[in-house]
């Protein structure tokens, strides 16, 4: 049998008229692994998740749920459960009879239904509103629900389409925190799709990002956050400062880039042999790793790296601060930093600041402008 719970290889799919939303979705899945998949309206996450469910027919590639190949089965017959952000939740029936609804369709039997739906709503902390009905419910109590006629069915596999979208700020970190509890505690593998990337690299142990129907990179949350392998992946996933140049050389896994601020020097995320000096290239350098200074200023000698400009604008909430500076006529950073990291630099608007780096925090990536 296979180590894998889900794989994918090449999976496509095309609408009629001859629309690529998805294209050579290649995915391995281990057993009781959190998939996050995120990217922007229309990137093919959504129908990546209902091909797996067997919502949406394959055009092409495969896919196998525990080393069987699903790729024409219908979603009735697939081990997986999905759950829509709406919950789809039957107004008329309690929450046990909800809970049951999937049991009952499967005929199974009186006492294991009863011990199945007991368990479920012990678990989830649904027993006193076992007799309510969806109107009476909250909105965390219904994301139980959802979850528990779910999880009733007992799947391989548990699909879940953007179901936090519909819950308020704190609510919904408070149930992110409990649907990842859940999952680690049941050890089924769940495959969730958001269009936030917080909420996708807090839950994820990987996270797949797409766009246009392509997959750009996956990885784990910190690797994608601090290492992006494409200029896309750089500017959606987390606050990075970017800096176009041509590449200069790679050599004992550092590469330089030439940039019209110096020749600025990072890990490639690609292979040497992938790359061509004069390529187009970028800088990568996540916000948190930038440190600022007065022009001139001295620093450790770790922060080798480094770029000048002007602070235009100092905005302060709280203990945090964010500084926007302008390295050129076509180029403005914002950073984000806390006051006691720059109190005392003599850093105001209008102050002439540096911008420094340790070179082994920064990525090369190809392409860009």
């Amino acid at each position: 049998m296979s180590q894998h719970d889900l794989e994918l290889k090449k999976l496509r799919k095309v609408y009629p008229g001859g629309t690529v939303a998805v294209e050579a979705f290649d995915l391995q899945v281990e057993r009781g692994e959190f998939i996050s998949f995120v990217g922007p309206s229309g990137c093919g996450k959504t129908t990546t998740l209902r091909m797996i469910a067997g919502l949406e027919d394959i055009s092409g590639g495969s896919l196998l749920i525990r080393g069987k190949d699903f790729t024409k089965v219908p979603t009735e017959r697939r081990p997986t459960s999905t759950i829509f952000q709406n919950y789809a939740i039957f107004p008329h029936m309690t929450v046990r009879e909800n809970i049951e609804f999937g049991l009952t369709v499967r005929k199974v039997a009186a006492d294991e239904k009863k011990r199945r739906v007991d368990a479920i709503i012990e678990k989830l902390q649904l027993g006193d509103v076992a007799g309510a009905k969806e109107g009476a419910l909250s909105g965390g109590q219904k994301q139980r629900l959802a979850l528990a006629r779910g999880l009733i069915t007992e799947p391989d596999i548990l699909l879940l389409d953007e179901p936090l979208g519909a819950l308020d700020a704190n609510l919904r970190k408070s149930i992110q925190e409990e649907l990842k509890l859940l999952q680690r505690s049941l050890n089924i593998t769940f495959i969730f799709v958001t269009h936030a990337q917080s909420e996708a690299l807090s839950m994820g142990d990987r996270v797949v990002v797409m766009n246009t129907g392509r997959v750009e990179q996956i990885s784990a949350p910190f690797e994608l956050y601090t290492r992006p392998k494409s200029p896309f992946v750089a500017r959606f996933i987390g606050r990075n400062q970017m800096i176009d140049g041509t590449l200069d050389e790679v050599h004992d896994g550092r590469a330089s880039v030439a940039t019209r601020f110096g020749v600025l020097s990072g890990v490639p995320s690609f292979e040497r042999t992938d790359s061509a000096s004069g390529a187009n290239a970028m800088i990568v350098v996540p916000s948190e790793y930038v440190e600022i200074f007065a022009a001139g200023a001295s620093a450790s000698d770790e922060l080798r790296d480094r770029v000048s400009g002007v602070a235009t604008a100092i905005d302060k909430a709280g203990q945090v601060v964010y500084v926007t500076v302008e390295l050129d006529s076509t180029l403005s950073v914002r950073l984000e930093s806390h006051m006691e990291n720059i109190a005392g630099r003599g850093i105001e608007p209008g102050s002439s600041v540096d911008l420094r780096w340790r070179p082994e925090r920064a990525t090369v990536v190809l392409g860009g402008s």
